[in-house]
């Protein structure tokens, strides 16, 4: 397969794998909804949502150099996301100081930015062990 029919097929299995993501955070998050927040200017939902992107992405990418085909790089991508919603609820359950996803709602950038930190973290350790 040509190298540039190749690279839209990963280009466009990666937009799958994302989106899909994106839709899977969008139906967990019970107290807002993210492009609502994003489309009002909450800061802290976009970093959030910003750094699950980025954590998919880097697994995608780590899978598109180590995979043989682009259905491996689906499955991996698939798997990212699972581990995201993993990363999210542990970050939930070991800031039980307060509801991450209420902090996340009322704004609050300084749990914005962790959980940003928290999928990219994620994303480049899993991307990291992909062989």
């Amino acid at each position: 397969m040509g190298p540039f029919l190749l690279t839209f097929l990963y280009f466009i299995a990666s937009i799958v794998v994302v989106a899909i993501g994106l839709v899977i955070f969008e139906l967990i998050t019970t107290k807002y909804k993210d492009w609502e927040q994003i489309e009002k200017g909450n800061t802290a939902v976009a970093l959030s949502i910003g750094g699950k992107i980025v954590g998919i992405c880097l697994i995608l990418a780590f899978s598109i150099y180590h995979s043989s085909d682009v259905l491996d790089t689906v499955i991996w991508g698939a798997y990212g996301v699972v581990l995201q919603l993993v990363a999210y609820y542990i970050f939930d359950f070991l800031t039980r100081r307060f509801s991450v996803e209420q902090k996340l709602n009322e704004g609050v950038v300084s749990v914005g930015i962790l959980s940003m930190c928290v999928s990219i973290g994620l994303g480049l350790v899993v991307g990291a062990s992909i062989s």
